[in-house]
């Protein structure tokens, strides 16, 4: 008589994901604003808006992954940081138009259910979430045998924020003689590693473990350190000081997030000369010997985060910065620009 076949015998085993989900309630629950209505498990989960906390709330939404950052995880076989990364690169998606992150949702796929390397990045999702301040309320966790090979696995979130109708910062009060602050990153952040692996792994035929004096770190290390998240920062200026336009610098780098801001009739002028980028960066350029439009269009260089203000604001949103314990400098001023040229012009390259 022919054996018959399971689901487990398929590759999927559901008490598995039935135990790894029941072992997540303890972890997630300090994520929890007192907003939440529901633990994680159900089918769906439950979020209260404080209405009378806004005169006209919007809801504002971003989901997003961490790309080809996780072949170094893999390699390095180190997933308590990725999480981090997860949330970083969609609350700072809304807190640029002024949205306080309230929840976030997470998609876990992987070829077979692994619970220690399971629960590192949900740790590392809370942890975003604690520093964000939004909670960690429900998700996904797909086991998809043949996709993946062993140990992998991708990630992606989904984050709602909220924000006053009237106080959305969308770029369109940008005028000429505003001054543009940056704000550091901690590095490489989520976008350009697969240059990155390129020049390190491919040209420089580099492991992760190797040790790079400049970085003061190993090339693993330099690569998985997470995406510096901001939104305590700018809510916290949001209080204080009215803020122009704010782009998060992700993919297309400190061109194209820039530019995405600014209304027709302004150019953003950038001096190169006000910050020093990373080591991170100038070894990558000079290592894959990568032009300078190449590096401005793919990395961060060291700016994570940027703020279009008045130039009578400066002098104190710096202080306030500062105070903070964030590195920022005032790297260029809005200008007019005519048809002819482009929305951003750097010097001193």
């Amino acid at each position: 008589m022919d054996k018959k076949i399971t689901y487990k015998d398929a590759g999927v085993d559901i008490k598995a994901a039935d135990k790894f989900v029941k072992s997540l309630k303890s972890l997630v629950k300090p994520s929890f604003r007192p907003e939440v209505l529901s633990g994680i498990g159900g089918f769906g989960a439950l979020f209260a808006l404080h209405k009378d906390k806004y005169a006209n709330p919007v809801l504002v939404s971003s989901t997003d992954g961490v790309g080809t950052k996780l072949r170094i995880a893999f390699m390095m076989n180190r997933h308590d940081t990725i999480g981090i990364d997860l949330v970083a690169m969609c609350v700072n998606d809304v807190v640029v138009q002024g949205a306080e992150p309230l929840f976030m949702l997470d998609y876990i796929s992987t070829g077979k259910i692994a619970h220690e390397i399971l629960e590192d990045i949900v740790r590392g999702i809370v942890a975003g979430c604690k520093d964000s301040g939004c909670s960690l309320i429900g998700g996904e966790t797909a086991e998809m045998p043949a996709f993946y090979n062993d140990g992998e696995y991708d990630l992606a979130g989904f984050v709602v924020g909220v924000v006053d109708k009237e106080k959305i910062i969308d770029g369109t009060s940008i005028t000429v003689g505003n001054k543009i602050i940056g704000i550091s990153s901690s590095g490489i952040h989520s976008n350009g590693l697969s240059l990155a692996r390129k020049v390190f792994f491919d040209k420089l035929n580099m492991s992760c473990v190797d040790y790079v004096d400049e970085l003061q770190c190993s090339v693993g290390e330099e690569l998985l350190k997470p995406t510096r998240i901001y939104a305590k920062t700018v809510l916290n200026l949001l209080r204080d000081f009215s803020i122009n336009g704010i782009a998060h610098i992700t993919g297309g780098g400190l061109i194209d997030n820039i530019s995405r801001i600014l209304p027709t009739g302004c150019l953003a002028h950038i001096n190169m000369d006000c910050w020093e980028p990373q080591p991170v960066f100038t070894y990558i350029k000079s290592a894959g010997n990568i032009n300078d439009e190449e590096m401005l269009r793919t990395f961060n260089n060291g700016i994570g985060m940027v703020l279009v203000v008045r130039a009578e604001d400066v002098e104190e949103i710096l202080l306030r910065l500062h105070a903070l314990h964030e590195k920022a400098f005032v790297i260029g001023e809005i200008e007019s620009k005519d048809r002819r040229r482009k929305q951003i012009r750097f010097t001193n390259l």
